[in-house]
């Protein structure tokens, strides 16, 4: 069993929801094979607990308005580190970088096959880490300043 073109159309909006919010390494995966409960998961995560909530009201806004779905279950909102947004055929996972480097969902699944996503979500790969080393560039930065 492979993931529904309608499930497809869904992963595909919502990635480029997330990507337009500058989400970091945004993936998908057609778990249909393994999971009899949803189609495909998107992965997306970002730096800070008001952009995963940023990216997850566009997420649900575009899926809305151009798809006319809205999500059966929101979890996580109030914490804002990892928001899951359950679709039925698809569910998305927004988690803040931390969240998404502890729990590393992508081990769990890298045996499904990925699924192809729009060219600014396939941009995003990688963008965490140049994010953490940025960050970690500026730390130093300030540490020398103080001593």
């Amino acid at each position: 069993m492979t993931a529904t073109d309608r499930s497809i159309e869904l992963i595909k909006t919502a990635a480029q929801a997330a990507a337009d919010k500058l989400a970091h390494d945004i993936i998908a995966y057609d778990v249909s094979d393994v999971l009899s409960i949803t189609d495909a998961f998107l992965l997306a995560s970002a730096p800070n607990d008001r952009q995963v909530k940023s990216i997850v009201d566009e997420i649900e806004e575009r899926l809305s308005k151009e798809l006319g779905v809205k999500p059966v279950r929101r979890e996580g909102d109030r914490e804002a580190r990892w928001v899951l947004l359950d679709y039925v055929d698809i569910v998305v996972h927004v988690q803040h970088s931390e969240e998404r480097v502890f729990y590393a969902l992508e081990r769990l699944w890298k045996d499904c096959p990925e699924l192809d996503l729009p060219a600014d979500a396939k941009a995003t790969r990688g963008k965490a880490a140049e994010h953490a080393k940025l960050q970690a560039e500026e730390d130093s930065a300030e540490l020398e300043e103080l001593r």
